[in-house]
């Protein structure tokens, strides 16, 4: 059977979720201790697809991911629309997200988790012209509590992490909390998703491995 998983896809089915006024205080800037932080969001931005991978393995779907950049202007990280979709369904995407790149004092990169206000299909295919994001503003994001991916430099251009603790909650398939183990690199990305029960044992997601994104032309 065929699963769906990602950091950039699941990470926040089915989790809880704080209201948001805006960014946590002390979550740092995107050019805070190092450079990290405004190099992790430039690996992020643009167009990725697993398409290479389903064709060699049926257990995973032909994905779409597109990440750009928005509110440029934003002076405490990097905000980034993210949408996901099946390769057969492109105009009907199944995860649309929002997330903030910046750095901790200790250098280690963080994306937060965001949810879009209202239906969020009214924003896709936003990633092409991410100006329509201009009505609105991260205070009117609600953050996932609990599902920040924690990068940190693993060699030149590459980033290895993923969700810390098991605060990450889902009531999926049986599950309480979602971990997610994330690499990215200048060809793209890997993020392996699963659901873990109270003792820690996997209910749902792929068993194989993650996701394999090759950035692609968009």
């Amino acid at each position: 059977m065929r699963r769906f998983l990602g950091w950039f896809g699941v990470v926040g089915m089915s989790v809880g979720a704080g209201a948001c006024a805006g960014p946590r205080a002390g979550a740092g800037d995107a050019g805070a201790g190092s450079g990290h932080a405004a190099e992790v969001a430039r690996l992020m931005e643009g167009a990725f697809s697993s398409a290479a991978q389903a064709a060699a393995d049926p257990e995973y779907f032909d994905i779409r991911l597109h990440m750009a950049r928005i509110w440029p202007g934003a002076s405490d990280g990097a905000w980034l629309y993210v949408e996901q979709a099946r390769g057969d369904l492109l105009e009907k995407p199944y995860r649309q997200r929002v997330y903030r790149v910046s750095a901790r004092p200790d250098g280690v990169v963080v994306s937060e988790v965001y949810l879009l206000p209202g239906n969020a299909l009214d924003f896709a295919g936003a990633w092409r012209t991410p100006a329509r994001f201009a009505t609105l503003g991260p205070a009117d994001l609600t953050l996932k509590e609990g599902c920040d991916v924690a990068l940190r430099a693993a060699g030149p251009g590459r980033y290895e992490g993923g969700t810390e603790g098991t605060g990450c909650a889902s009531e999926r398939a049986g599950a309480s909390y979602t971990t997610s183990v994330v690499v990215l690199d200048e060809a793209g990305m890997v993020s392996w998703d699963r659901g873990m029960d109270a003792a820690g044992a996997q209910v749902w997601g792929a068993e194989g491995g993650g996701y394999r994104f090759d950035r692609v032309e968009p």
